[in-house]
């Protein structure tokens, strides 16, 4: 670029500037006027906060904060829950191995939301009506299937190039403007109707207006949602529960029916299972997917892979349940209060970005580790039977081994934590920040705060190689051990060594990569399918024209809308699912957070992760992957939870502010790294 080129660009982005002034100026005109608007409308005395949010364009909940006396009766104020402070004073813990009971230490520092009120975890409830909580839900069971899983006839299409792949055959076909009508009439000119699933490996046809909309999710949901002649939206039949679209900014689903006929076909990404580099063309991915079915069919014959990771990784799960023995019945689904509460205090992968000052401004390198297969390493024990509540009193009426034990084992705490004075590495235990299903880790000392955490990540705070940290238990949960996901992870296991040894050692470059992106999928099947025992509460989105606006549901957020139709999202939730077991997921997730910070090779008889690390040193945690300053001995023996150096980027660097510049200097570093030949 040349100076008179750098000058009109610079001409150019003070006139964006001003451009972005005006329009954010007349979007708050609009947004005051829409709120002076409601609240006259809420004057008439049948005005009703569920007719006015989807012409409004808004939630319930929005209109309700800016016209309250439209609130149902049902949403009167109720006097808000402060901070956990009904402890009995004792005397202060020693610097030991075991924490104390409840002590009356520092409040609680509870983390303020957007609106400035504090986010509270929820708590067990008194234990006079706590008995429903500890039992399972009523004939709610996961059980071996009797049933064999239909396969699905697939096709792969690069959206970009108009390439299909329909098992041995290749096509171009001409896409026309990409739009879901387009896609499905092309496919179906060339293939039969026989194929049901349709998966894009490159062109993202759903972002094709994306510069139309302020958020991915919106141009995704005008795409799925677009009319599509001859075809209607799948509604779903038989036990297939799996109906409508899904709509989601990288990975969208679409589930159409043809009109008068029982043919469904879906539209997925390629993306839910891997990730594909240039190159990889729709070919390839056929023969991953071929390589994947081949070897999970070495460990299951009936295995069959379905639509998504999650849903391929639980179905597989349900035909290792064992056929003998304590559990020939299957595991109980736990109650739906405890599975609420699970959701609300059980996070998953920990992801957070250091900055300076707690960082080098300018850090020498970044380097990059990623615990290979990492949660395949977790699953050898789990929570299993009916859980046992265990109060503080009960806690600190045992003796030393007795709490050691319990934190060793499958348990969920309530506890209050400080940092101790002094301590100068990152935090250690998740609290509850600002927004939904948000955390941080606190690290200043003297800090205190309440959370929910496992045993595994306790037990770091307590035995960490720098300082142990002051736990006081509030309340618990506690389970029976047992293993119900070792043999599925087992043969996942194997199935991910056979495809990784194949991706290594094959002389055909095309089936080396092929077995490379299968053994990707593996770790999507696993990671997923851990994921989904979770089950979340259910997201339900929708559409309605806008002539129709009457017929939105009363509880739906209104997410996008335009002339022709309201697209709305709600929340339902939780199903009467039979493999819902979120005390499985939260145990691999607390275990796998535990590893990152410390982690024993007894092989190598050392220790790898961030406590092992200088201060300073660590620049990000990204759920399996860590970022550091300068690299480090750790051993790697090709073992699920080794250390992987995945890149290196040597500086100095401009130290990364925002998850956006990571990623750029994570793939820079990658990109070095292979560049050198130095990638394991």
């Amino acid at each position: 670029m040349d100076a008179q080129s750098y000058n009109t660009g610079l001409a150019e982005l003070r006139t964006l500037r001003e451009n972005i002034k005006k329009t954010a100026a007349a979007l708050a005109r609009l947004e005051t006027e829409r709120s002076n608007t409601i609240s006259a409308l809420a004057g008439y005395n049948k005005a009703k906060a569920d007719r006015i949010a989807p012409a409004a364009g808004i939630s319930v909940a929005e209109v309700v904060t800016i016209a309250p006396q439209l609130a149902p009766d049902s949403l009167a104020a109720a006097p808000s829950a402060g901070p956990h402070t009904d402890a009995v004073a004792r005397d202060p813990a020693p610097a030991a191995q075991t924490p104390a009971a409840p002590a009356e230490a520092r409040q609680a520092q509870a983390p303020l939301t957007a609106d400035g009120d504090p986010r509270i975890l929820p708590s067990l409830p008194d234990e006079s009506t706590a008995d429903r909580w500890f039992t399972h839900t009523p004939r709610l069971v996961s059980q071996r299937p009797n049933f064999l899983q239909r396969p699905r006839a697939t096709v792969f299409l690069d959206a970009t190039t108009g390439v299909l792949v329909h098992r041995d055959h290749t096509t171009r076909l001409d896409l026309g403007d990409r739009s879901a009508a387009a896609l499905l009439t092309a496919v179906f000119h060339t293939v039969p109707d026989s194929v049901e699933r349709i998966y894009i490996t490159a062109g993202d046809p759903w972002h094709r207006d994306a510069d139309r909309y302020p958020y991915l999710r919106d141009a995704v949901a005008a795409w799925l949602n677009a009319p599509v002649p001859g075809w209607r939206t799948d509604t779903g039949h038989g036990k297939d529960r799996l109906a409508g679209h899904f709509v989601h900014a990288r990975n969208p689903v679409g589930r159409y029916q043809r009109e008068g006929g029982d043919h469904r076909v879906e539209i997925r990404s390629v993306g839910e299972w891997f990730d594909l580099a240039d190159g990889d063309d729709p070919a390839m991915v056929r023969d991953a997917f071929l390589l994947l079915w081949q070897e999970l069919r070495r460990r299951w014959p009936d295995a069959v892979i379905m639509g998504s990771p999650s849903q391929t990784g639980r179905d597989l799960w349900t035909r290792t349940i064992p056929q003998r023995g304590k559990y020939a019945d299957g595991f109980p689904v736990l109650s739906e209060e405890l599975r609420g509460l699970l959701h609300a205090t059980a996070g998953q992968g920990r992801n957070e970005l250091i900055t300076p000052p707690h960082v080098p401004a300018q850090p020498p390198q970044l380097v990059e580790y990623d615990r290979t297969f990492a949660y395949a390493k977790h699953t050898w024990k789990s929570p299993v039977g009916t859980p046992r509540r265990i109060t503080s009193r009960t806690f600190a009426s045992w003796t030393t081994q007795e709490q050691t034990n319990a934190l060793y084992g499958c348990g969920h705490w309530h506890v209050r934590v400080t940092v101790p004075d002094g301590w100068n590495h990152v935090g250690i235990l998740p609290a509850p920040a600002p927004g939904e299903r948000a955390w941080h880790y606190p690290s200043a000392p003297g800090s205190t705060f309440t959370t929910w955490a496992g045993g595994p990540e306790i037990h770091t705070a307590l035995n960490n190689p720098i300082q142990p940290w002051k736990i006081e238990i509030i309340d618990g949960i506690l389970w029976e051990a047992d293993k119900p996901l070792a043999d599925w992870a087992k043969k996942l296991k194997d199935t991910w060594t056979n495809l990784s040894a194949q991706a290594h050692y094959q002389g055909d470059e095309h089936q080396a990569r092929a077995a490379h992106l299968a053994s990707r999928a593996v770790r999507s099947i696993m990671l997923y399918g851990i994921g989904s025992f979770a089950q979340r509460p259910r997201m339900v989105t929708g559409s309605t024209p806008r002539t129709l606006e009457r017929d939105v549901p009363p509880d739906a957020e209104i997410i996008g809308f335009d002339d022709e139709q309201i697209t709305w999202q709600r929340a339902t939730g939780f199903a009467r699912d039979p493999n819902a077991h979120p005390e499985w997921a939260a145990t691999v997730w607390s275990s796998a957070r535990a590893a990152l910070l410390s982690q024993y090779h007894r092989d190598d008889d050392t220790y790898a992760g961030a406590l092992h690390t200088p201060p300073g040193t660590v620049v990000a945690f990204r759920t399996d992957a860590l970022y550091l300053t300068e690299p480090q001995n750790w051993p790697h023996h090709h073992q699920p939870g080794d250390y992987l150096l995945r890149g290196h980027l040597t500086g100095p660097l401009a130290a990364p502010t925002t998850e956006e510049e990571l990623l750029t200097l994570r793939d820079a570093g990658r990109a070095a790294l292979t560049s050198a030949g130095q990638e394991t």
